[in-house]
């Protein structure tokens, strides 16, 4: 030590510089702080609205805890190693003339040396530590950790070692590397500037001191990397190697990979050993020898050998040396992800029958219940004929859900007439309007899903709408609600709306067109006073929040309106399914979200693209779609409410025996309800999530098989087929076809049941495969029953039954009779559908009649196609289309028209309350005698010109067509 000198103590910094310093700092944190602070307090005031405050600190917490200690340990490490650079660096170091930078950097540094001795260990902190909080879930699941009760088949470790321990345990050693990383440069080039190690000369100088430091940082970096060593053994066990094929450690990775993970670690170890001792000598060429041990073992052991045996070994018996793999990939596969024999039924199904007109009629499970009503086509006729009012919208994608009316269960299209700010107009975009009159919307909408008002019989009729009920402030229809009032919905992204007045005040917020309204419910954050208005001015950019007299002590302010975000907020924890759905539950109008637990490794289980495995063709490239997150385990865990009135959002717990819920339950104690507050009305709407059917779809269509030579072989693996009725129905697309909701019997079920259902096809062919359907009733909630067709059989798939409907003649000829007039065609969901032994496809066929300017058009059920065996059949009305096809009497039961003359609701305000039966629908005036006899005489023409057309006299059509137009003139001209 007696070649060192002592430090040499720095200027201190002038009043000026210290006061600028401060100043500037102080600049710096309101620019940067400022806007954060002021979003954390209004965060903190909806979370205390929606009673999740405990949510917001607990996390904040974490995160400030997270960055405290990354920054603490990154920037104490960097101070260290800085101080003994400088505190052992050399006495006396020589110059190489008056312009050497190395000189005048040093010179700077010494004349700086508290700022630099601070700042830079500051600065490297906070960066760290701002990166940190990201990894805050990371932190609770560590110390929440629940386990699973099961152990990995390799090393015997419990599952949530993986879940919940492993992944902080890589974190940790990350930052590690990352500080030691640092350390080690910073070393270098502070004992580079002064003086430690110099370059001049022969063979250059490097002191004691700096050969000491950089040696020990080096070997604990290579010692960190010993450790990471250990860690990969556990990667093993969702390895992708053998990716094509299954997850999980191969045979390569089991005999090669494992046992060179382990000598890599002792080599590192050696080496780790070699730095420590080359610190305390002036010989390097040990450590150096090991380091070059390590690259060669790591390229050898590591990369060489395993590609060897996978080569010359494996691949040539890979289904006998990867079947123990495969078997342990499917048990972990089918635990994950909840389609092992406990949860799915696979039953075979001979899939082809020659059904008779009696087998039809007696199906009364699946046949009066048919769907024909398709909720991703009818939002504009929903809004054209139920909007009301121009600033009221619909979902695009409407919902399916089930109710039970004067004693009968059936499924709805059901959508929420929500307030859509987007389509406010004019003086109705004024502030005022936007924000303080316009806040609410009025009621549910829903129709029958198996019925329509009447048969379509020509391109220029009134009927193929669906029979609205409605609920809301002017009438009570289907289902009586309490309260119809829309204040939070899947339209009020970004839209804040000021609501609540003084006990006297006039009402101001619009309910209707002959009443205003006061809203007076425990939704929003109170704003009456100053400083809370000053805030959500600031944060809004709006002053006349802060200046506008109708804002008073009364008053509150919502926001954050979208169901879907509100849920995400008090549970961040949670995977939310992409389709929030409105159902009136105990009187009132609650959106129900499906929520998942996932985890990115579970051994041995197959690794799915969250975002590509859900999406299909009616979500679209701009649908709202799932995060492409990798995941390994799935679980619908939660079932969440939303209240459209106040906003109250519950979470319950759904698989209360998941591990990974219980371990969030314990981070954020009281925030989920347990299964048993599920209230039986609630229970009655719950559905089998989509999103997570989707997933398990996709796995079943490899994970049937048991036998592991089987699954190599892939000789019996399933596919999802693409929705052959997009683009036109002229080929489909390559999007997956949807899964569908239906109300139907299920064989060996008795009576029928809510179900969402698809159809599998064969592997890289057309042909129909399996039918998969989850049950959403209350006492068979969650099972997923398969019917497997035998291999042997070729029954049509979805591509193949659209094919003939395209190509039949009589469906082309009669469909370019429909496109006349620039009608437009729309092809609804092909249903698939087990019919007495049999499949039978049905696929609603819309018309759209050109638009003007104000694109008042909107779709309507025009035909109905049916397919069953080899037969085909097409018609205005589904009982009519069974009968071509089953023979005369086979459709009796089937649904279609409404059983009443009442005719579909009309784009009208309506002034009375509900008829007496419920409906919910108002009467329009009934066509004069005129346009009822030109109808009778196109139904007569179409008919006409059907027959001629299988008869297939030509001149017959033409007279047939002549005789049509005159029919429709004659509608025209009546004011048809």
């Amino acid at each position: 030590m007696s070649s060192m000198r002592p430090p040499v103590g720095a200027p201190s910094l002038t009043r000026r510089t210290r006061i600028l310093l401060v100043a500037a700092g102080v600049l710096v944190v309101l620019l940067l702080g400022g806007s954060r602070l002021l979003n954390f307090y209004v965060d903190y005031l909806w979370f205390g609205e929606v009673g999740f405050r405990s949510v917001q600190l607990t996390r904040l917490f974490t995160q400030i805890v997270l960055f405290g200690v990354v920054a603490l340990v990154v920037g104490g490490l960097v101070a260290l190693t800085l101080w003994l650079a400088y505190r052992y660096r050399p006495v006396f170091v020589p110059v190489s003339g008056p312009e050497d930078p190395v000189a005048r950097y040093r010179t700077t540094i010494i004349q700086r040396l508290r700022l630099f001795a601070v700042g830079v260990p500051v600065v490297i902190g906070l960066i760290a530590g701002l990166a940190a909080p990201t990894q805050w879930q990371t932190v609770q699941m560590f110390l929440h950790g629940t386990p699973f009760g099961r152990a990995d088949p390799e090393f015997g470790n419990d599952i949530g070692f993986y879940a919940f321990t492993l992944p902080f345990l890589r974190m940790s050693l990350n930052w590690l590397f990352v500080a030691v990383a640092i350390c080690f440069v910073l070393a270098l080039v502070t004992h580079y500037i002064f003086g430690g190690i110099r370059l001049s000369g022969r063979s250059g100088f490097v002191s004691t001191a700096a050969r000491a430091q950089l040696a020990v940082l080096a070997g604990v970096f290579v010692l960190l990397k010993a450790v990471a060593y250990w860690f990969d053994r556990y990667d093993l066990l969702w390895s992708n190697r053998n990716a094509q094929t299954f997850y999980g450690a191969t045979y390569t990775d089991l005999n090669a990979v494992l046992p060179a993970k382990l000598i890599l670690l002792v080599i590192a170890v050696i080496c780790a050993l070699a730095f420590f001792v080359a610190a305390f000598r002036q010989n390097l060429q040990i450590p150096a020898v090991a380091v070059v041990m390590l690259v060669v073992s790591s390229i050898l052991v590591g990369t060489a050998f395993p590609l060897v045996l996978q080569q010359f070994v494996v691949a040539p018996n890979a289904n006998v040396n990867e079947a123990p793999s495969i078997e342990r990939n499917i048990a972990a596969t089918r635990d994950a992800f909840g389609i092992g024999p406990d949860k799915v039924d696979i039953a075979p199904y001979a899939g082809t029958s020659e059904a008779t007109p009696a087998q039809v009629r007696a199906d009364t499970d699946t046949i009066p219940n048919i769907r024909l009503l398709d909720p991703g086509k009818l939002n504009r006729t929903f809004t054209q004929l139920q909007q009301r009012r121009n600033f009221y919208g619909f979902s695009p994608n409407l919902d399916i859900d089930r109710y039970t009316v004067d004693g009968e269960t059936r499924d709805y299209v059901v959508a929420a007439r929500e307030m859509n700010a987007n389509g406010l107009v004019n003086n109705q975009q004024d502030w005022i309007n936007r924000h303080l009159v316009y806040t609410h919307g009025n009621g549910i909408v829903a129709a029958p899903a198996n019925q329509v008002n009447e048969a379509l019989e020509d391109a220029g009729g009134s009927g193929g709408l669906p029979n609205f009920q409605v609920s809301d402030t002017q009438q009570q229809g289907f289902v009586p609600v309490q309260q119809p009032r829309i204040y939070y919905g899947e339209l009020l992204d970004n839209q804040y709306s000021i609501v609540g007045a003084e006990p006297g005040t006039a009402p101001r917020e619009y309910d209707s067109d002959e009443a205003q309204y006061t809203y007076t419910g425990a939704g929003g954050v109170p704003i009456g006073g100053l400083f809370n208005r000053s805030v959500f001015a600031l944060a809004y950019g709006e002053r006349n929040i802060l200046f506008n007299n109708s804002i008073n002590a009364d008053s509150r302010i919502m926001y954050v309106r979208n169901p879907r975000d509100r849920v995400q907020a008090v549970a961040p924890w949670l995977t939310l399914d992409n389709d929030p759905y409105p159902a009136v539950v105990d009187g009132r109008v609650q959106w129900i979200v499906d929520g998942y637990t996932t985890l990115q490794n579970f051994p041995y289980a197959e690794r799915v693209q969250l975002g590509d495995a859900t999406s299909d063709s009616r979500l679209g490239p701009n649908g709202q779609q799932l995060p492409n997150d990798t995941i390994s385990y799935l679980r619908n865990s939660v079932k969440a409410t939303v209240d459209a009135y106040d906003g109250t959002v519950k979470l319950f717990a759904f698989d209360e025996s998941d591990p990974v819920l219980q371990t969030w339950e314990k981070a954020f104690p009281g925030t989920v309800e347990p299964r048993s507050a599920i209230t039986p009305d609630l229970q009655a709407h719950l559905r089998y999530p989509e999103d997570q059917f989707k997933v398990q779809r996709e796995l079943l269509t490899r994970y049937h098989v048991d036998d592991p030579n089987e699954f190599f072989s892939t000789v019996s693996f399933w596919d999802v087929p693409s929705d052959p009725t997009v683009q036109g129905g002229n080929g489909g697309s390559q999007d997956a076809q949807p899964p569908y909701y239906i109300y139907a019997g299920l064989p060996g079920q008795e009576g029928a049941s809510f179900q969402l259902t698809s159809a599998l096809v064969s592997l890289r062919r057309q042909f129909l495969a399996s039918y998969v359907s989850a049950s959403s009733d209350p006492d068979t909630y969650g099972k997923l029953t398969v019917l497997q067709l035998p291999n042997e059989t070729q029954t049509l798939g979805p591509q193949q039954v659209q094919a003939r409907f395209l190509g039949s003649p009589e469906v082309s000829s009669e469909l370019n009779l429909l496109r006349q007039n620039q009608t437009t065609i729309d092809y609804g969901n092909l249903l698939t559908l087990p019919v007495a032994g049999g499949l039978l496809y049905v696929e609603p066929v819309y018309i759209e009649r050109a638009g003007g300017q104000d694109n008042s058009t909107y779709p309507q059920l025009a035909r109905v196609l049916v397919f069953y065996g080899d037969r085909l059949g097409y018609d205005a009305s589904l009982s009519r289309a069974l009968d071509e096809v089953f023979g005369a009497g086979a459709g009796a039961a089937a649904g279609g028209a409404a059983p009443t003359t009442g005719q579909p609701a009309q784009p009208t305000t309506p002034t009375t309350p509900a008829t007496p039966n419920g409906q919910g629908a108002q009467t329009p005036a009934a066509p004069n005698a005129a346009q009822a006899t030109a109808a009778q005489q196109i139904r007569a023409a179409l008919n006409e010109l059907k027959a001629a057309q299988q008869s297939g006299d030509f001149a017959r059509q033409g007279e047939a067509l002549a005789e049509l137009d005159r029919a429709v003139a004659a509608f025209q001209g009546a004011g048809g």
